[in-house]
C-alpha cells in the first residue's frame, strides 16, 4: 500500500469471473506522512482511505471482467461502515462481489478484513467509460500487472484471455 499515491491494493489473491468476486492483499505501511496528522500518538488508517482501498478492489474486478474494455471510476458509496481501527502495519484482505455491471455502470459490495474480522465495508458504484474515451488505458493496464490482475485473469479463464 502506498498511501500517497492511492496504490491502496498490493497484490490480487484471488478471481473469479463467473462469481463475479476479487480478493486482494494490502499491507499498511508502518510510516506514512498520512499518520503525522491522523492522528499524532495514534496513528490511523482515514476511513475515506479504506473506502477508496475496497473502492479499488472494485475497479480492479470490473476490469477483469470486461476485459479491460472500459474503466470504472467511483461515483458513489453507500452504507459504508468503519467498525474497527485499522494501524499501522495492519493486513488487510480486501475483496468485492459485483452485483451489476452493464449500461455503462457497476455495483459492487466491498469488504476488509483483517485477520478474518471484518473492519469496514461497504456498496460502491462505478461509471465505466470506454478506454477509448479516457488517455489511461497503458496505465492502469501496467499497474494490473503489477498487482496480479493480467495474471489472475489469465489463471480465471484457463489460460486464455
Amino acid at each position: 500500500m502506498h498511501l500517497e499515491y492511492f496504490q491502496m491494493i498490493d497484490r490480487i489473491e484471488a478471481l473469479d469471473l463467473e462469481a463475479g468476486t476479487l480478493t486482494a492483499l494490502s499491507t499498511v505501511p508502518m510510516e506514512s506522512p498520512v499518520f503525522e496528522g491522523h492522528f499524532p500518538d495514534m496513528p490511523l488508517v482515514p476511513g475515506v482511505l479504506l473506502i477508496e482501498t475496497m473502492a479499488q478492489a472494485s475497479g480492479f474486478l470490473v476490469l477483469a471482467k470486461t476485459g479491460f474494455a472500459a474503466m470504472p471510476f467511483l461515483m458513489s458509496v453507500d452504507s459504508a461502515k468503519m467498525r474497527d481501527f485499522v494501524e499501522p502495519g495492519a493486513e488487510l484482505t480486501v475483496s468485492a462481489a459485483l452485483e451489476h455491471e452493464g449500461s455503462g455502470y457497476a455495483v459492487a459490495k466491498g469488504r476488509i478484513q483483517i485477520d478474518g474480522k471484518r473492519v469496514a465495508d461497504c456498496q460502491i458504484k462505478l461509471k465505466t467509460l470506454p478506454f477509448d474515451q479516457v488517455p489511461l488505458a497503458r496505465i492502469v493496464r501496467a499497474r494490473s500487472e503489477e498487482v496480479g490482475l493480467v495474471a489472475a485473469m489469465d489463471t480465471a479463464n484457463g489460460g486464455r484471455q
